[in-house]
């Protein structure tokens, strides 16, 4: 199975979609809603909640949450109730999982799909 987890308008999103020439399974995350059972595919693979958090939200300042200890369950939660909570994209490749936007992660996704 391949498929990656994004939002539309983020334009990291569409730059690496496009740089991998991806035509596999999307998911737009505002669109569709990652639900509990994928998102806890997701963290099986990536061990953890927290794995799959992006604290580069805007929301992580506004709900102040640098301030607070958050345990597996608080990510998951804020994950599954804001979308931009979930560090992007987030690739399924062959029951391997790729999370984020950095150049070896990028990398990675295109070795995987070219294996």
């Amino acid at each position: 199975m391949k498929k990656v987890y994004h939002l539309e308008k983020c334009s990291t999103c569409k730059r690496i979609l496009k740089e991998l020439n991806w035509d596999e399974e999307t998911q737009e995350i505002r669109a569709e809603k990652i639900t509990e059972k994928q998102l806890d595919e997701m963290a099986a693979l990536a061990s953890s909640y927290e794995a799959l958090f992006s604290r580069r939200a805007i929301k992580y300042k506004t709900l102040k949450l640098k301030e607070k200890i958050l345990s597996e369950a608080d990510y998951k939660q804020l994950i599954l109730e804001y979308d931009t909570f979930l560090k992007r994209p987030v690739f399924l490749i062959d029951g391997a999982i790729f999370i984020g936007n950095t150049k070896k992660t990028v990398e990675a996704v295109q070795a995987a799909l070219h294996e």
